[in-house]
């Protein structure tokens, strides 16, 4: 297993500014990582407890990753814009659209082809966050979430609240608070939280985030979020 980026021993956080994340660039695709991903690799950027990769990506209309493989990891695409078609070798064919969550263990092994079928441009944030164990089954969920100004929960390990659940103790949230709106930022004791803005702005105790930023923190470092003048869209992980 890699090795986790550590917070800052004095705040207890870790800043990642968006324009400071890794850049890939194609013709039909425009790819934000903000940790080490294929061919960018940087020591200090390896992830952030078992979550390894959030990457912002933007399809063109038409184009998309053909058919390839995955293990022993859990995938989990948020859809912020437009549509996803999904295919994989273990009988899928679903279109992924905007305010739905897919997850996918990997597993012993998948192979999958994402496809934006539409005709504009799509946006997502592929989430890979290691199991807790390797070599299980391949699975695939798939759900919509209605987004409002508190948190929707995404992910839990019970499934409470509609959630779905994945191979590790992971809890994920989404919320689409108004200008001013105060979110509470509480996690368990012993875990590690990160926050990654989709959209918006706003203020983490202090720490002013804007699109695409993300910032890492331990259990009681940080006590609220408070949203910009145009609102946000963010999500919160629980890292168990």
């Amino acid at each position: 297993m890699s090795k986790s980026l550590a917070p800052n021993a004095m705040s207890g956080r870790v800043f990642r500014p968006a324009a400071e994340r890794f850049h890939s660039q194609l013709d039909w695709l425009d790819s934000w990582h903000s940790f080490s991903f294929s061919s960018h690799y940087d020591p200090a950027w390896l992830g952030f407890g078992p979550l390894r990769v959030i990457n912002d990506d933007t399809i063109a209309a038409g184009r998309g990753f053909g058919m390839h493989p995955h293990s022993d990891m859990e995938i989990i695409t948020v859809l912020v814009e437009g549509q996803l078609h999904h295919r994989d070798s273990l009988g899928h064919a679903e279109v992924l659209r905007a305010g739905e969550v897919q997850c996918m263990s990997a597993g012993s092994g998948v192979r999958h082809s994402e496809v934006n079928g539409g005709s504009v441009p799509c946006r997502l944030l592929q989430i890979w966050i290691e199991p807790s164990s390797t070599g299980i089954a391949p699975a695939y969920e798939q759900k919509p979430y209605p987004i409002g100004k508190a948190w929707t929960a995404l992910l839990d390990p019970l499934r409470a609240d509609g959630a779905m659940a994945i191979h590790r103790p992971v809890r994920l949230w989404r919320a689409q608070p108004e200008a001013g709106d105060k979110l509470g930022l509480a996690i368990a004791a012993g875990s590690q939280g990160w926050i990654q803005l989709i959209n918006g702005s706003g203020l983490a105790d202090g720490q002013a985030l804007q699109r695409g930023d993300g910032l890492g923190f331990g259990a009681g470092t940080l006590e609220a979020f408070r949203a910009g003048s145009s609102g946000a869209d963010l999500l919160l992980f629980e890292l168990g």
